[in-house]
């Protein structure tokens, strides 16, 4: 990895402001001692794998949020901060303020082929299966009681006629009405709050799960650690990406970061979010397919619960089926927040 050092936010900013993880958890009240979500505590780990940030090189340092230059990600700092190239006319400030992003690499290349402005729509096409033993389109019996989606849920937006058009599943679905589908072979919907996945369900005549049917449709009739057993396979689920999308993204281990964890691009990398079933194996008694990693998924627990981990980590807060946070309320989002909806008669 390329890295090059950004600057930090300063002391006094930490005492009168939000801090980066403050805006990440888009700022639902955090207590003095906040319980961290997955996607913070493996960012943690990246970090120090990455190496910690000399402190000389902190010193002085202030931040004035982020930028982009030719959709390449950067940070507003002052030159002197800036370890990579500095471009002006893109931050707010003083004329010494300018857009720090990376270096080019030495062969000229691009440092990011994502581009954050655009909305790209990878699921259009596609259909839903046929639903299984008098389920809904897309989904599998659970028992006789329930039933569930196949897979995590990928979203279209409902036009004021009733028609749909397709809804780019790297971005918040704010302000629009959305229905929820279950597709094979879809890039399902990250970066959604539990009260916009609710609606997507209800808009599609179904609903989010409860704590209970979703452990049950993850765990089967035996009550398996993981969807397939219960013995932990190593890459039977997309789990274990090796380096935090956040890191390698902005090429740096800087804390900021944290407060890019909506960014449409960290789920866009190599080897991040997979589409649904592409991990055969992973794959629970009744077909449900990706309930450990690749997402987390919310519940309908009304005072926030997602499931099953993400494509980074399975492992922190409870192995395979039984991991869960609980540490964000229904408004959180972030790049590893997905859903899927069940229903029953």
């Amino acid at each position: 990895m390329r890295a090059f050092v950004l600057a930090a936010v300063a002391a006094t900013a930490l005492a009168c402001g939000p801090t980066p993880r403050d805006v990440a958890d888009g700022g639902a009240g955090l207590d003095a001692a906040p319980a961290r979500d997955d996607a913070q505590v493996a960012l943690d780990a990246s970090l120090d794998d990455a190496g910690a940030m000399s402190d000389a090189s902190l010193d002085g340092a202030s931040d004035w949020g982020s930028c982009a230059v030719s959709g390449a990600p950067g940070r507003c700092v002052d030159v002197a901060s800036c370890e990579g190239t500095s471009t002006p006319g893109f931050c707010p400030g003083p004329a010494s303020v300018q857009c720090c992003t990376a270096s080019p690499p030495p062969d000229g290349g691009s440092t990011s082929t994502c581009d954050p402005d655009a909305r790209p729509l990878p699921n259009e096409g596609l259909v839903e299966e046929p639903g299984e033993d008098g389920c809904p389109a897309g989904m599998v019996r659970v028992t006789d009681a329930f039933c569930i989606d196949r897979f995590e849920a990928s979203l279209v937006e409902v036009l004021g006629d009733g028609s749909t058009r397709g809804w780019s599943p790297y971005f918040e679905p704010v302000g629009a009405r959305v229905r929820a589908r279950s597709l094979r072979g879809a890039v399902p919907q990250g970066y959604v709050r539990e009260t916009q996945a609710a609606a997507a369900c209800a808009e599609a005549g179904k609903r989010l799960c409860t704590n209970a049917e979703w452990l049950r449709a993850c765990q089967g009739s035996s009550g398996a650690t993981y969807p397939y057993g219960a013995t932990r396979m190593p890459g039977w689920c997309n789990d274990a990406r090796a380096q935090h999308p956040a890191v390698e993204y902005f090429m740096t281990s800087a804390d900021w970061i944290y407060s890019e964890l909506d960014h449409p691009c960290l789920s866009q990398l190599p080897d991040s979010l997979a589409r649904t079933g592409d991990h055969a194996m992973c794959e629970s008694e009744s077909g449900a397919l990706d309930m450990m990693g690749n997402l987390h998924e919310w519940t309908s627990d009304p005072a926030g619960t997602f499931r099953g981990g993400f494509y980074v980590d399975t492992a922190r807060n409870g192995p395979g089926c039984l991991y869960a946070t609980t540490a964000h309320d229904v408004s959180h989002r972030d790049y590893s927040t997905g859903f899927r909806c069940c229903w029953s008669e």
